[in-house]
């Protein structure tokens, strides 16, 4: 496809880095030239200095033959104006970056949709909602689940009460032949693998496994996670991720929101009426002891800064707070994040390039998530007749190296692939694939 991004931050970046690897034709447009510099080593990305609510600059750039416009500038209002301008230029389909959650409102979406505006995305909406995800879902370190969670992809660190330990794939089947479970990746010392049947578990270990809803309780007890209740909530920085998580979170859990600037505590004594507000810095241990620290259930660390959300996390696990969940915004950051022990990590970024990426290929893929802290990714797919996913059993397929089938759903039922597995018409896939493999994914299901 051709696609144009016009943006002046970190998520232009991301989002044409992700978008990259699929083999895109990719244009920038931003006035800031030392954000255009950031992709002069790229050969295959086209740089255009302007701004995009400017027609020269959108002319200049190909919006006539342009497939998708993205608009992810900081100011929302710069992002739909290009969107509008760019449809009537000639593009096919257009987002918009968002900040006012308003804005995705049937009603309000229908009207922008009429304007030129296709699709919109609200980070913070994304971000705050994988949060709420992940505090409903306790045991497993992220968790994506497909077609009415007829299959789950969890992802576990190993530990010591792991009961896989020391054991290889084939080994762990064999002792435990009625747990309905495939293990698609393991994350080990900043690499990702495929596994096969000799490969052995090892302590720290970040194991992706694809399981149906009668396994994962088996599965839990293999890893050795358990699900547990969470009641109460402490949540580090008042951001607009903070805002939004602690609004849905206070419907149903007591919630406690640390933030140290008094503007913001103001601006959000109007709408967190249901949480209590204190006023101080997340990083203050004397100030968190006297909040009862060591009686939080969860605690999620959502600041605009990387290094403050990591060292509060730092922080509460000395406090033994048995669920933690960091922001870091900073992708570098994750893997040394993940090192140090922080498991459960949202990044924005990396959320919504999901979500654009979902959208650009909406007529493919019935679910597409890039994976936080691996350079991986997990499709749902729909086989429609006459596919080459059909023509014979997974092991006789010459599947691409780099991808593994993990499951299918055949009847709102989940199945976990094996193989002799025989795909049909009609089944939803899920596949994981390393980068670059997607597009020779997409033609075993043409």
């Amino acid at each position: 496809m051709n696609i144009i991004i016009a943006g002046n931050g970190d998520l232009s970046f991301y989002v044409a880095k992700f978008l990259l690897k699929e083999k895109h034709s990719i244009s920038i447009i931003d006035t800031d030239t030392n954000h255009l510099k950031s992709f002069e080593s790229n050969s295959e990305v086209l740089t255009y200095e302007g701004s995009s609510t400017s027609v020269n600059t959108l002319k200049d750039a190909g919006v006539d033959d342009c497939d998708i416009l993205i608009a992810v500038h900081r100011d929302e209002n710069v992002n739909i104006t290009s969107c509008i301008l760019a449809k009537n230029l000639g593009a096919r389909q257009t987002i918009a970056r968002i900040d006012n959650v308003e804005f995705l409102d049937e009603k309000n979406a229908k009207a922008f949709q009429v304007l030129g505006v296709d699709a919109m995305i609200c980070p913070e909406k994304v971000a705050a909602s994988e949060i709420v995800h992940l505090i409903n879902q306790t045991a497993a370190t992220e968790i994506i689940d497909f077609s009415d969670k007829s299959l789950s992809l969890l992802l576990f660190r190993l530990d010591e009460n792991s009961k896989v330990l020391n054991k290889s794939l084939t080994e762990v089947a064999k002792e435990n032949p009625d747990i309905l479970f495939r293990a698609v990746a393991i994350h080990r010392n900043s690499v990702t693998i495929i596994p096969c049947g000799s490969d052995i578990f090892t302590i720290d270990d970040m194991v992706y496994v694809i399981a149906g809803p009668e396994g994962i309780d088996e599965l839990l007890k293999l890893s050795g996670k358990t699900n547990f209740k969470i009641n109460k909530v402490f949540i580090a920085g008042g951001s607009r991720i903070g805002r939004k998580t602690a609004m849905e979170l206070q419907k149903y859990k007591d919630v406690y929101l640390i933030e140290k600037d008094e503007e913001k505590i103001q601006s959000l004594l109007n709408v967190l009426t249901n949480s209590y507000i204190i006023k101080g810095d997340v990083r203050n241990t004397d100030l968190l002891k006297s909040e009862n620290i060591e009686d939080v259930d969860a605690f999620i660390a959502v600041t605009n800064n990387s290094e403050t959300n990591i060292l509060s996390s730092l922080i509460a696990k000395k406090f033994n707070i048995k669920r933690i969940i960091t922001l870091v915004e900073n992708i570098e950051f994750i893997d040394i994040a993940q090192k140090v022990g922080i498991e459960a990590i949202v990044n924005k970024k990396i959320i919504t390039a999901s979500h654009i990426a979902r959208f650009i290929l909406k007529d493919k893929v019935l679910a597409l998530n890039f994976l936080t802290g691996i350079d991986a990714e997990v499709l749902e797919l729909v086989v429609y007749p006459k596919s080459q996913i059909t023509k014979k059993p997974i092991c006789k397929l010459g599947f691409p190296s780099g991808a593994i089938i993990g499951g299918y759903i055949r009847d709102k039922k989940g199945f976990i692939a094996r193989g002799d597995t025989q795909i049909m018409e009609g089944d939803k896939v899920v596949v994981f694939t390393l980068p670059g493999v997607v597009d020779k994914v997409l033609r075993f299901f043409n």
